[in-house]
């Protein structure tokens, strides 16, 4: 069995210890080197001529983002990023995504040997995901020009005057989403039906990504709160640690937020908000799904489909990974099986009619 080869970059002596005993207990694994800064694994990647990196961010002579940007140009490699759960730490790894790494695993600050080690299998996961993707598919897509909003009397008044629509666009991702749900949303223009957005991602990273979101969309992006009403032209991201769920109630959509256990493995779960979407919203809404690792949301745009809601998912050959679209498609539930940069136009095609 020809093993997948891993080169461990990172200045702490202890998380490459660490994630060396955690990666060779994978039987097609093989940690084929480590190096303390990126000079160093420079030269590694040449002479070992690995599979997957993992890649710290804070180390000495260069920065993991100043090397990632030079790697995937000059020679791309599939990555994983090892990212501490700081605001700091966030915006990093936001940035690294956006450069073509494939997933992160979070870096505790303290007890590393024990914290790393409670999350083998999902680092075995994730790794082993990255090894299996093609990285000539992550297109970097140029990033839109950041949008400058103001607060105008006119955005106030036709927010106001969306009082009992109908309309609700609910999406989820997971691997490759924070990429692709930018994609998407950089299309919508302002008076666009509401979205609401469950993205894998640890509650840190919850406010950076809806910044990172709020400044390439005319839409208007938050983190709602428990009983927010749901207002036209808003984009809605499920806190990183709550389900999100809506319901319909005095003519208005409401978000609810439930602290419950993680479902499919996952809080927040997709499922969770497509569930509570079909219940709410039956034909009215619209439901996709991008790129993600496993089957979150597929059940739950089953049932989205059963009450007459459009389904769209994201096709293969621009998936970072099919596990979520590729799920949804096996159950038969998917209405449209799209392209990334096409996915924003047919949403809009679907919501235009009955719009008020």
């Amino acid at each position: 069995m020809k093993k997948i080869r891993i080169l461990i970059i990172d200045d702490s002596l202890l998380i490459r210890k660490v994630l060396t005993s955690i990666l060779n207990t994978a039987p097609d694994f093989e940690v084929v080197g480590t190096a303390e800064d990126p000079l160093i694994a420079r030269d590694m990647i040449k002479q070992l001529n690995p599979d997957v990196l993992t890649l710290d961010i804070d180390m000495p002579h260069m920065d993991g983002i100043t090397f990632l940007r030079n790697l995937m140009r000059l020679r791309p490699i599939p990555v994983v990023m090892i990212s501490t759960l700081t605001e700091y730490g966030a915006e990093s790894t936001l940035e690294a995504l956006a450069l073509g790494a494939i997933d992160f695993i979070p870096k505790p600050k303290i007890d590393a040997e024990h914290t790393l080690a409670a999350y083998t299998e999902e680092i075995i996961a994730k790794v082993r995901l990255a090894a299996n993707t093609n990285v000539q598919i992550m297109k970097i897509h140029e990033e839109p020009p950041r949008i400058i909003k103001e607060i105008t009397m006119q955005r106030i008044i036709s927010a106001r005057s969306t009082k009992g629509f109908t309309k609700i666009i609910a999406l989820g991702s997971s691997t490759g989403g924070t990429e692709a749900i930018k994609v998407v949303m950089k299309s919508m223009p302002e008076d666009s039906p509401p979205i609401l957005i469950t993205q894998h991602l640890p509650a840190a990273f919850s406010e950076s990504f809806a910044n990172h979101i709020d400044s390439i969309t005319e839409m208007t992006v938050s983190i709602p709160v428990h009983g927010q009403v749901v207002e036209w032209g808003n984009i809605y991201l499920a806190p990183g640690d709550q389900h999100m769920a809506v319901i319909r109630s005095n003519n208005q959509y409401v978000i609810q937020l439930q602290n419950g256990e993680p479902v499919n493995r996952h809080k927040p779960s997709v499922d969770v908000l497509f569930h509570a979407t079909a219940k709410c919203a039956g034909e009215n809404a619209v439901c996709v799904l991008l790129t993600g690792m496993g089957a979150d949301g597929a059940l739950g745009m089953k049932a989205m489909k059963a009450v007459g809601a459009k389904t769209i998912v994201q096709d293969e050959a621009s998936s970072v990974v099919w596990g979520m679209p590729g799920a949804a498609f096996k159950l038969g539930c998917a209405d449209y099986v799209v392209p990334l940069d096409d996915i924003a136009a047919k949403i809009l095609t679907l919501v235009k009619s009955g719009l008020r």
